[in-house]
């Protein structure tokens, strides 16, 4: 079995009292949260805040104490297992600017709207607890 580890985070804004979270679809189609290969010497911390200046050209800051970490198997890549770990990140008055090489597109989306994008249950599920995170502050 092979291993691939990327990093990422669950990108949020508060804006007239609503929280909205960034999604992203893939250029396959598939809707999630920024996230990227790791890269030698890099923290998680680190790979996940360049993943998303990357991705959507934003410069958030990580929250303390939320990490939870996803796996799920390549159906590109048979035999190969997927790691990813996720932090909770916040930006505000920042413009998103999608990377159209590797982001079809990016935007705002509540709660409702996310969890009714996201194919994937391991998404589904990591944004509820980025929810309840954002809740019990």
């Amino acid at each position: 079995m092979n291993h691939e580890y990327s990093c990422g985070a669950v990108v949020f804004t508060r804006a007239g009292g609503e929280t909205r979270y960034v999604i992203i679809r893939s250029t396959e189609g598939v809707c999630g949260f920024p996230k990227g290969h790791r890269e030698p010497g890099e923290t998680e911390a680190q790979t996940a805040l360049r993943e998303i200046r990357e991705e959507v050209g934003l410069s958030p800051r990580l929250l303390p104490g939320f990490r939870e970490e996803v796996s799920y198997p390549l159906p590109a890549k048979p035999g190969t297992m997927k790691h990813v770990t996720y932090f909770l990140a916040e930006y505000e008055g920042q413009a998103i600017v999608p990377q159209p090489e590797e982001v079809a597109a990016a935007g705002l989306m509540t709660y409702d709207e996310a969890m009714a994008a996201l194919q994937r249950e391991t998404s589904r599920r990591l944004l509820a607890l980025a929810r309840a995170a954002l809740t019990n502050q």
